[in-house]
């Protein structure tokens, strides 16, 4: 029988749990949420865009803003939590490179990137200890990025974390695909990318652990990736409904009131399917409703104020102070299952408890 769980190693860096708090925006994963999940054993991350919305340097210059409230950050993350803390850099963002620079700058323990294939992100990192992490749907998109790296930087990712279909927020999918994948289990898709880094592994001698993410809700899931080979996983939607996060009560209450109906799909300007709980503001998106929009940012390189149908940016700062009737409030799946708000720890040691019981009893059955 086993007592505890392996920790999930990225070459030098132990996560002691091998549980990984996603990324989210605008504002919700922040130094709070992250430090907890931290002190727990888990590793946090701080979602970097959009930082900077709400102060008045924003409105002025929007890459300062956003570079200082990343800087804030994470120094306050590390003064809460000794623990791993780690940034998430969207590559769709026009101050991409400032933020991994500055995430780099202030040693953040890694940074995972996603929204589009991070082939330059080890241009960005140079000569850091940092763990290089790229999000990725696919085993093609996996050996395209290795692949990449190795020929411009003769460097190799130091870990993947492989995102399904089940996830909240932007997803690595097109609207086609997602018909099909909504049925098409995540574990596919973490055995496609195990199986292509297994052959760099052997080629390179070296370790590319893989965090299975999208949909994982429980122990039982948990366990059941960690069977099939991933070192680790990544849950982002259930660390919402907790004390330690910085969201407003009617972002939580809206979670723990989601039915299966009110989950959807929408279009995001960041030119990615996105999965969302209904709002006022999404109802009217599905109805191809428009907002006129004036943007001070251009934020986003797919962005068009011209046409796109709403600001993604204010959306979800809406969603964070709680103007639910003009927020996108992005969430996973399984949203429909959180029922109540608890703290970081209540939730680690729930999740740690249920993968040991899973795993132990998959071991007893198979004496």
């Amino acid at each position: 029988m086993i007592d505890k769980l392996n920790p999930l190693l990225i070459g030098d860096l132990e996560i002691k749990i091998p549980i990984v708090q996603g990324g989210m925006g605008l504002k919700v994963s922040t130094a709070s949420l992250v430090s907890a999940v931290a002190n727990c054993g888990g590793a946090g991350t701080i979602a970097s865009v959009g930082l900077g919305f709400g102060t008045e340097l924003n409105e002025v210059d929007f890459v300062k803003a956003s570079r200082e409230a990343l800087q804030r950050q994470i120094r306050s993350a590390k003064e809460l939590s000794k623990g791993v803390i780690g940034v998430n850099v969207l590559t769709a963002l026009n101050n991409y490179e400032d933020l991994v620079r500055t995430a780099i700058y202030e040693k953040a323990d890694f940074i995972v990137s996603g929204a589009g294939l991070p082939l330059r992100l080890p241009e960005f990192a140079e000569n850091s200890s940092a763990k290089l992490i790229p999000i990725v749907s696919s085993g093609r998109a996996a050996s395209i990025i290795i692949k990449s790296w190795k020929k411009r930087y003769n460097c190799i990712p130091d870990a993947f974390v492989v995102e399904g279909p089940l996830a909240g927020g932007h997803l690595g999918f097109s609207f086609e695909d997602l018909l099909i994948l909504d049925k098409n289990p995540l574990e596919e898709l973490v055995k496609e990318v195990i199986d292509v880094v297994s052959v760099y592994e052997k080629e390179l001698g070296v370790s590319i652990p893989v965090i299975a993410a999208g949909g994982i809700f429980d122990g039982k899931d948990i366990a059941r990736f960690l069977k099939m080979g991933a070192k680790g996983v990544q849950l982002a939607t259930r660390f919402v409904p907790t004390f330690e996060c910085d969201v407003s009560d009617k972002f939580k209450e809206l979670y723990i009131a989601a039915k299966e109906s009110d989950i959807v799909t929408i279009k995001s300007p960041v030119g990615m399917p996105a999965r969302a709980v209904k709002t006022k503001l999404v109802e009217d998106v599905l109805k191809g409703k428009r907002e006129i929009i004036k943007c001070n940012y251009r934020c986003l390189k797919t962005c068009n104020p011209g046409t796109t149908p709403y600001c993604i940016m204010h959306a979800l700062y809406n969603a964070v102070l709680g103007n639910m009737d003009k927020a996108v409030v992005f969430a996973g799946k399984n949203v429909t299952k959180v029922n109540k708000i608890v703290s970081v720890k209540e939730l680690m040691d729930e999740l740690v408890f249920e993968t040991v019981e899973e795993m132990n009893g998959c071991h007893q059955a198979c004496l």
